[in-house]
Protein backbone atom coordinates (compact mmCIF):
# COMPACT_ATOMS: atom_id res chain seq x y z
CA UNK A 1 0.00 0.00 0.00
CA UNK A 2 1.83 3.43 -0.78
CA UNK A 3 1.45 7.01 -1.43
CA UNK A 4 2.62 9.24 -3.88
CA UNK A 5 6.23 9.81 -3.52
CA UNK A 6 7.68 13.28 -3.03
CA UNK A 7 10.29 13.47 -0.78
CA UNK A 8 11.13 9.60 -0.47
CA UNK A 9 9.17 6.77 1.02
CA UNK A 10 5.85 7.49 1.78
CA UNK A 11 4.46 6.67 5.51
CA UNK A 12 3.06 3.39 3.52
CA UNK A 13 5.87 2.46 1.15
CA UNK A 14 7.20 0.05 3.75
CA UNK A 15 4.06 -2.34 4.19
CA UNK A 16 3.86 -2.53 8.33
CA UNK A 17 0.47 -4.39 9.52
CA UNK A 18 -2.53 -2.86 8.66
CA UNK A 19 -2.57 -1.27 12.22
CA UNK A 20 0.54 0.10 12.32
CA UNK A 21 -0.50 2.08 8.96
CA UNK A 22 -3.89 3.34 10.64
CA UNK A 23 -2.09 4.50 13.53
CA UNK A 24 0.86 6.44 11.68
CA UNK A 25 -2.38 7.63 9.34
CA UNK A 26 -4.20 8.75 12.58
CA UNK A 27 -1.31 10.79 13.58
CA UNK A 28 -0.51 12.55 10.38
CA UNK A 29 -4.56 13.57 10.47
CA UNK A 30 -3.85 14.85 14.12
CA UNK A 31 -1.17 17.24 12.42
CA UNK A 32 -2.73 18.39 9.61
CA UNK A 33 -4.54 21.82 10.00
CA UNK A 34 -7.53 22.64 10.20
CA UNK A 35 -8.71 19.32 11.73
CA UNK A 36 -10.11 19.00 14.90
CA UNK A 37 -11.54 15.89 16.49
CA UNK A 38 -14.77 16.10 15.35
CA UNK A 39 -13.66 16.55 11.69
CA UNK A 40 -11.12 13.79 11.42
CA UNK A 41 -13.27 11.04 12.95
CA UNK A 42 -16.03 12.16 10.39
CA UNK A 43 -13.28 11.56 7.78
CA UNK A 44 -12.45 8.17 9.06
CA UNK A 45 -16.08 6.70 9.18
CA UNK A 46 -16.86 8.74 5.74
CA UNK A 47 -13.99 7.05 3.71
CA UNK A 48 -13.29 4.33 6.25
CA UNK A 49 -9.80 4.36 7.78
CA UNK A 50 -7.77 7.22 8.65
CA UNK A 51 -5.46 5.41 5.62
CA UNK A 52 -8.08 5.81 3.16
CA UNK A 53 -8.93 9.29 3.99
CA UNK A 54 -4.71 10.20 3.52
CA UNK A 55 -5.27 8.43 0.02
CA UNK A 56 -8.43 10.24 -1.28
CA UNK A 57 -8.13 12.26 -4.33
CA UNK A 58 -8.82 15.86 -3.90
CA UNK A 59 -12.18 15.54 -5.97
CA UNK A 60 -13.40 12.85 -3.58
CA UNK A 61 -12.71 15.15 -0.51
CA UNK A 62 -14.00 18.12 -1.94
CA UNK A 63 -17.74 15.88 -2.06
CA UNK A 64 -17.52 15.57 2.06
CA UNK A 65 -19.86 17.89 3.17
CA UNK A 66 -18.49 20.43 6.06
CA UNK A 67 -15.01 19.99 4.33
CA UNK A 68 -13.92 23.79 3.34
CA UNK A 69 -10.97 24.25 0.85
CA UNK A 70 -8.57 25.13 3.51
CA UNK A 71 -8.87 21.55 5.03
CA UNK A 72 -8.75 20.16 1.34
CA UNK A 73 -5.56 21.88 0.63
CA UNK A 74 -3.93 21.03 4.14
CA UNK A 75 -4.94 17.20 3.43
CA UNK A 76 -3.74 17.29 0.22
CA UNK A 77 -0.29 18.91 1.51
CA UNK A 78 -0.81 15.77 4.27
CA UNK A 79 -0.61 13.35 1.42
CA UNK A 80 2.09 14.54 -0.24
CA UNK A 81 4.12 14.37 2.49
CA UNK A 82 4.23 18.10 3.85
CA UNK A 83 4.69 19.25 7.46
CA UNK A 84 1.54 16.58 8.94
CA UNK A 85 3.61 14.10 7.24
CA UNK A 86 7.02 15.12 8.71
CA UNK A 87 5.85 15.50 12.30
CA UNK A 88 3.93 12.63 12.34
CA UNK A 89 7.31 10.45 12.50
CA UNK A 90 9.03 12.48 14.84
CA UNK A 91 6.82 12.33 16.85
CA UNK A 92 6.45 8.79 16.63
CA UNK A 93 10.04 8.63 16.66
CA UNK A 94 9.96 10.82 20.01
CA UNK A 95 7.38 8.62 21.61
CA UNK A 96 9.03 5.46 21.47
CA UNK A 97 13.01 7.15 22.54
CA UNK A 98 10.86 8.65 25.87
CA UNK A 99 8.69 5.48 26.43
CA UNK A 100 5.42 7.20 26.13
CA UNK A 101 2.22 5.03 24.58
CA UNK A 102 0.30 6.68 21.79
CA UNK A 103 -3.27 5.53 21.98
CA UNK A 104 -5.71 6.14 19.21
CA UNK A 105 -9.33 6.55 18.95
CA UNK A 106 -11.03 3.42 17.58
CA UNK A 107 -7.89 1.15 17.85
CA UNK A 108 -7.37 -1.02 20.78
CA UNK A 109 -5.90 0.09 24.11
CA UNK A 110 -7.88 3.57 23.85
CA UNK A 111 -10.24 4.28 26.67
CA UNK A 112 -14.03 3.30 26.04
CA UNK A 113 -14.46 5.68 28.77
CA UNK A 114 -14.18 9.00 26.34
CA UNK A 115 -16.79 8.12 24.05
CA UNK A 116 -18.82 9.63 26.33
CA UNK A 117 -17.72 12.86 24.69
CA UNK A 118 -18.88 14.59 21.88
CA UNK A 119 -15.12 15.21 20.68
CA UNK A 120 -12.78 12.56 22.12
CA UNK A 121 -9.21 13.08 20.88
CA UNK A 122 -8.00 11.12 18.21
CA UNK A 123 -4.77 10.71 20.02
CA UNK A 124 -3.62 10.44 23.55
CA UNK A 125 -0.21 9.79 24.70
CA UNK A 126 0.44 8.14 28.18
CA UNK A 127 3.16 7.78 30.43
CA UNK A 128 2.77 5.10 32.73
CA UNK A 129 0.05 1.52 32.57
CA UNK A 130 -3.04 2.82 31.84
CA UNK A 131 -5.79 0.48 32.89
CA UNK A 132 -8.87 -0.62 31.03
CA UNK A 133 -11.16 2.09 31.33
CA UNK A 134 -14.52 0.93 30.39
CA UNK A 135 -17.47 3.27 29.47
CA UNK A 136 -18.36 3.45 33.07
CA UNK A 137 -15.08 2.77 34.80
CA UNK A 138 -14.18 2.66 38.76
CA UNK A 139 -12.80 6.02 38.17
CA UNK A 140 -13.68 9.36 40.18
CA UNK A 141 -12.25 12.89 39.64
CA UNK A 142 -11.44 14.59 42.40
CA UNK A 143 -11.15 18.69 41.80
CA UNK A 144 -11.05 21.96 43.41
CA UNK A 145 -9.31 25.27 44.09
CA UNK A 146 -5.43 25.76 43.62
CA UNK A 147 -5.66 27.66 46.76
CA UNK A 148 -7.38 25.14 48.53
CA UNK A 149 -7.82 25.62 52.84
CA UNK A 150 -6.50 23.39 55.24
CA UNK A 151 -9.46 21.49 56.19
CA UNK A 152 -10.27 21.47 51.97
CA UNK A 153 -6.97 19.83 51.53
CA UNK A 154 -6.82 17.44 54.50
CA UNK A 155 -10.86 16.62 53.62
CA UNK A 156 -9.25 15.34 50.09
CA UNK A 157 -6.56 13.56 51.33
CA UNK A 158 -9.38 11.56 53.79
CA UNK A 159 -11.53 11.34 50.70
CA UNK A 160 -9.02 9.95 48.00
CA UNK A 161 -7.17 7.60 49.99
CA UNK A 162 -10.51 5.78 51.27
CA UNK A 163 -11.49 5.44 47.24
CA UNK A 164 -7.77 3.93 46.79
CA UNK A 165 -8.23 1.35 49.50
CA UNK A 166 -11.85 0.66 47.56
CA UNK A 167 -9.77 0.24 44.69
CA UNK A 168 -10.89 3.10 42.69
CA UNK A 169 -8.66 5.20 40.19
CA UNK A 170 -8.14 8.71 41.52
CA UNK A 171 -8.33 11.22 38.21
CA UNK A 172 -7.52 14.87 38.74
CA UNK A 173 -5.03 17.65 37.21
CA UNK A 174 -2.09 17.89 38.67
CA UNK A 175 -2.83 21.59 39.70
CA UNK A 176 -1.44 22.78 43.41
CA UNK A 177 -4.08 22.18 45.71
CA UNK A 178 -6.68 19.91 45.73
CA UNK A 179 -5.77 18.59 42.75
CA UNK A 180 -2.23 17.91 44.36
CA UNK A 181 -3.61 16.45 47.59
CA UNK A 182 -6.21 14.28 45.51
CA UNK A 183 -2.87 12.91 43.74
CA UNK A 184 -0.82 12.35 46.65
CA UNK A 185 -3.18 10.39 49.09
CA UNK A 186 -4.44 8.19 47.10
CA UNK A 187 -0.63 6.48 45.69
CA UNK A 188 0.31 6.69 48.90
CA UNK A 189 -2.79 4.66 50.05
CA UNK A 190 -1.18 2.08 47.60
CA UNK A 191 -3.51 3.29 44.78
CA UNK A 192 -3.34 4.43 41.33
CA UNK A 193 -4.10 7.68 40.21
CA UNK A 194 -4.29 9.43 36.90
CA UNK A 195 -3.33 12.88 36.37
CA UNK A 196 -4.32 14.49 32.64
CA UNK A 197 -2.29 17.42 31.86
CA UNK A 198 -3.04 20.72 30.39
CA UNK A 199 0.90 20.39 28.72
CA UNK A 200 2.65 17.33 27.68
CA UNK A 201 3.11 14.51 29.30
CA UNK A 202 6.68 15.41 29.12
CA UNK A 203 6.25 18.84 30.26
CA UNK A 204 5.27 18.84 33.95
CA UNK A 205 2.99 21.47 35.61
CA UNK A 206 3.70 23.18 37.87
CA UNK A 207 7.36 22.01 38.43
CA UNK A 208 7.36 21.27 41.77
CA UNK A 209 4.79 18.36 41.35
CA UNK A 210 7.82 16.53 39.83
CA UNK A 211 8.32 14.07 42.08
CA UNK A 212 4.41 13.26 42.54
CA UNK A 213 4.39 12.76 38.93
CA UNK A 214 6.88 9.98 38.50
CA UNK A 215 3.77 8.08 40.99
CA UNK A 216 1.15 9.02 38.59
CA UNK A 217 -0.23 7.73 35.31
CA UNK A 218 0.10 10.56 32.66
CA UNK A 219 -2.46 11.28 30.04
CA UNK A 220 -2.62 14.43 27.39
CA UNK A 221 -3.52 14.98 24.07
CA UNK A 222 -1.16 17.03 23.11
CA UNK A 223 2.54 16.22 21.74
CA UNK A 224 5.51 15.83 23.67
CA UNK A 225 7.07 19.34 24.52
CA UNK A 226 3.58 21.01 24.65
CA UNK A 227 3.57 23.83 27.51
CA UNK A 228 1.41 24.62 29.30
CA UNK A 229 -1.74 27.19 28.02
CA UNK A 230 -4.85 28.93 29.43
CA UNK A 231 -6.83 27.27 26.49
CA UNK A 232 -5.31 23.67 27.05
CA UNK A 233 -7.09 23.20 30.93
CA UNK A 234 -11.14 23.36 29.44
CA UNK A 235 -9.62 20.22 27.42
CA UNK A 236 -8.33 18.60 29.87
CA UNK A 237 -11.07 19.08 32.15
CA UNK A 238 -13.08 17.63 29.82
CA UNK A 239 -11.17 14.26 30.04
CA UNK A 240 -11.04 14.39 33.98
CA UNK A 241 -14.59 13.84 33.80
CA UNK A 242 -14.81 11.91 31.05
CA UNK A 243 -12.48 9.22 32.32
CA UNK A 244 -14.44 9.18 35.65
CA UNK A 245 -17.71 7.68 36.22
CA UNK A 246 -18.37 10.80 38.82
CA UNK A 247 -16.63 13.80 39.42
CA UNK A 248 -16.10 15.12 43.19
CA UNK A 249 -16.24 18.88 43.38
CA UNK A 250 -14.02 20.01 46.82
CA UNK A 251 -13.46 23.32 46.73
CA UNK A 252 -13.90 26.26 43.95
CA UNK A 253 -15.31 29.66 43.17
CA UNK A 254 -18.69 29.74 40.88
CA UNK A 255 -17.08 30.84 38.19
CA UNK A 256 -14.17 28.27 38.22
CA UNK A 257 -12.11 24.91 36.00
CA UNK A 258 -13.89 22.62 38.88
CA UNK A 259 -17.20 23.71 38.16
CA UNK A 260 -16.52 23.35 34.09
CA UNK A 261 -15.57 20.08 34.93
CA UNK A 262 -18.75 19.12 36.81
CA UNK A 263 -20.23 20.62 33.77
CA UNK A 264 -18.89 18.37 31.58
CA UNK A 265 -19.21 15.46 33.80
CA UNK A 266 -22.85 15.91 33.47
CA UNK A 267 -22.79 16.70 29.58
CA UNK A 268 -21.08 12.90 29.84
CA UNK A 269 -24.21 11.80 32.01
CA UNK A 270 -21.84 11.51 34.85
CA UNK A 271 -22.57 12.14 38.92
CA UNK A 272 -21.48 14.96 40.38
CA UNK A 273 -20.59 15.16 43.90
CA UNK A 274 -19.96 18.24 46.01
CA UNK A 275 -18.45 18.81 49.66
CA UNK A 276 -20.23 21.43 51.56
CA UNK A 277 -18.22 24.34 52.66
CA UNK A 278 -18.49 27.27 55.45
CA UNK A 279 -21.14 29.74 54.48
CA UNK A 280 -19.62 33.10 53.36
CA UNK A 281 -16.39 30.92 52.14
CA UNK A 282 -16.13 32.05 48.51
CA UNK A 283 -14.04 28.47 48.15
CA UNK A 284 -17.88 26.94 49.12
CA UNK A 285 -19.73 28.68 46.59
CA UNK A 286 -18.51 26.58 44.01
CA UNK A 287 -19.48 23.53 46.10
CA UNK A 288 -23.05 24.72 47.06
CA UNK A 289 -24.22 26.16 44.01
CA UNK A 290 -23.88 22.50 42.65
CA UNK A 291 -25.78 20.78 45.68
CA UNK A 292 -28.81 23.38 45.05
CA UNK A 293 -28.42 21.96 41.59
CA UNK A 294 -28.98 18.56 42.36
CA UNK A 295 -25.36 17.20 43.32
CA UNK A 296 -24.49 14.50 45.79
CA UNK A 297 -23.85 15.76 49.19
CA UNK A 298 -20.33 14.00 49.72
CA UNK A 299 -18.88 13.65 53.10
CA UNK A 300 -17.39 10.96 52.71
CA UNK A 301 -16.46 8.00 50.69
CA UNK A 302 -19.18 6.02 51.73
CA UNK A 303 -21.58 8.92 49.76
CA UNK A 304 -20.10 8.36 46.68
CA UNK A 305 -19.42 4.21 46.50
CA UNK A 306 -23.12 3.88 47.76
CA UNK A 307 -24.09 6.38 45.11
CA UNK A 308 -22.50 4.53 42.46
CA UNK A 309 -23.20 1.10 43.95
CA UNK A 310 -20.03 0.27 44.47
CA UNK A 311 -20.28 -1.25 47.93
CA UNK A 312 -19.24 0.10 51.28
CA UNK A 313 -15.45 1.44 51.65
CA UNK A 314 -12.88 -1.04 53.48
CA UNK A 315 -12.05 0.04 56.63
CA UNK A 316 -8.69 2.09 56.68
CA UNK A 317 -5.65 0.20 57.96
CA UNK A 318 -4.84 0.67 61.80
CA UNK A 319 -1.55 0.51 63.11
CA UNK A 320 -0.61 -1.12 66.28
CA UNK A 321 -1.76 1.08 68.55
CA UNK A 322 -3.22 1.04 72.62
CA UNK A 323 -7.37 0.39 72.25
CA UNK A 324 -8.30 3.83 73.11
CA UNK A 325 -6.60 5.10 70.18
CA UNK A 326 -6.89 2.57 67.83
CA UNK A 327 -10.72 3.38 68.49
CA UNK A 328 -10.22 7.34 68.55
CA UNK A 329 -8.15 6.74 65.06
CA UNK A 330 -11.00 4.28 63.55
CA UNK A 331 -13.63 6.77 63.84
CA UNK A 332 -12.12 9.53 62.07
CA UNK A 333 -13.10 7.84 58.99
CA UNK A 334 -14.86 11.27 58.30
CA UNK A 335 -13.66 14.58 59.83
CA UNK A 336 -15.15 14.63 63.77
CA UNK A 337 -15.54 17.17 66.42
CA UNK A 338 -14.62 16.11 70.43
CA UNK A 339 -17.84 15.72 70.97
CA UNK A 340 -18.37 13.37 67.77
CA UNK A 341 -15.62 11.36 68.82
CA UNK A 342 -16.74 11.13 72.50
CA UNK A 343 -20.22 9.94 71.85
CA UNK A 344 -18.47 7.67 69.07
CA UNK A 345 -16.26 5.53 70.92
CA UNK A 346 -18.10 6.18 74.52
CA UNK A 347 -14.47 6.88 75.60
CA UNK A 348 -14.77 9.41 78.54
CA UNK A 349 -13.69 13.10 77.29
CA UNK A 350 -10.36 13.28 78.27
CA UNK A 351 -9.17 9.97 77.56
CA UNK A 352 -10.83 11.08 73.80
CA UNK A 353 -8.24 14.27 74.24
CA UNK A 354 -5.41 12.33 75.30
CA UNK A 355 -5.42 9.90 72.75
CA UNK A 356 -5.63 12.96 70.19
CA UNK A 357 -2.68 14.50 71.18
CA UNK A 358 -0.85 11.06 70.67
CA UNK A 359 -2.20 10.45 67.38
CA UNK A 360 -1.12 13.79 66.51
CA UNK A 361 2.52 13.78 67.69
CA UNK A 362 2.55 10.15 65.76
CA UNK A 363 2.18 12.20 62.36
CA UNK A 364 -2.07 9.91 62.34
CA UNK A 365 -4.10 12.81 63.10
CA UNK A 366 -4.29 16.72 62.78
CA UNK A 367 -7.23 19.61 63.74
CA UNK A 368 -8.45 21.64 60.99
CA UNK A 369 -10.98 24.77 61.93
CA UNK A 370 -12.18 22.74 65.09
CA UNK A 371 -12.57 19.55 63.96
CA UNK A 372 -10.01 16.32 63.51
CA UNK A 373 -9.31 14.44 60.61
CA UNK A 374 -7.13 11.86 60.16
CA UNK A 375 -3.67 12.43 58.00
Amino acid sequence: MTGPSVNGPTLFDAAPPALADERLALLVLRFTTQLGPRRIEGLRRHFGSAVAVLQAPGRALREVSGLDSRSVAALGDARAQGQAHTRAQTELARTQAEGVTLLFRGLPGYPAALNALGDPPPVLWVRGDLPELPEVPRAIGMVGTRAASPHGAAFTRMLAADLARAGVVVVSGLARGIDTAAHGAAVEAGGLSIAVLGSAVDVIYPSENRALAERLILVSESPLGTRPAQHLFPERNRLIAALSAGTVVVEGERRSGSLITATHALECGRTVFAVPGRAGDPRAAGPHQLLRDGAVLTESAADVLTELGWGAAPPAPLPDLPPEQARVLAALHEPRTLDDLQTLTGLPLSEVQTALVLLQLLGLTEEVGGRWVRR
